[in-house]
């Protein structure tokens, strides 16, 4: 039973990568750029329903957003959210991570300890590296302008 406690423990730690604000942060921003390439701007209600999401957790996610440059947001009657045209095709998965989560998503150890390098590897070191160096690469590869678009063909959804 030992050892199944333990690769339970490893697989949350592999599969909790993102926190669940950073998972929101993400929904949002694809939905935030797929309305922003219609050129409309889109309101905290609309944008907490449209993921999911509290109203008032979503609020504090599009906060982080705006402080990191990924969204803007207009005040006023016709305000709201939206991501300047020229960042729609710029604006890659890391850099939401990052914002939300910092980067720590491409260093931490695959097992969660604290200590574990390259001079004091833990048993899951070297392959979880390879990991954590493939996401990074997806992450920076992949557009919120690529995945905006899957979801208004219907090939993506951001909420089940």
């Amino acid at each position: 039973m030992d050892s199944f406690v333990h690769y339970c423990y490893i697989c949350q730690n592999f599969f909790d990568l993102f926190s669940k604000a950073c998972e929101y942060g993400i929904r949002a921003a694809i939905y935030i750029a797929g309305q922003s390439a219609q050129n409309r701007r889109v309101g905290l209600k609309e944008v907490a329903q449209e993921i999911d999401s509290p109203e008032a957790y979503t609020s504090k996610i599009l906060q982080k957003l705006v402080k990191g440059e990924i969204i803007i947001s207009e005040k006023g009657p016709t305000g709201g959210f939206l991501i300047e045209a020229a960042k729609l095709s710029k604006t890659t998965l890391a850099s939401v991570v990052i914002v939300i989560d910092g980067d720590s998503i491409f260093q931490r150890c695959g097992l969660g300890l604290k200590q574990c390098n390259e001079s004091k590897p833990c048993p899951l070191h070297y392959k979880f590296k390879d990991v954590r160096e493939n996401l990074k690469m997806i992450l920076e590869e992949t557009t919120i302008e690529e995945l905006s678009e899957k979801t208004e063909v219907g090939l993506g959804f951001l909420k089940m």
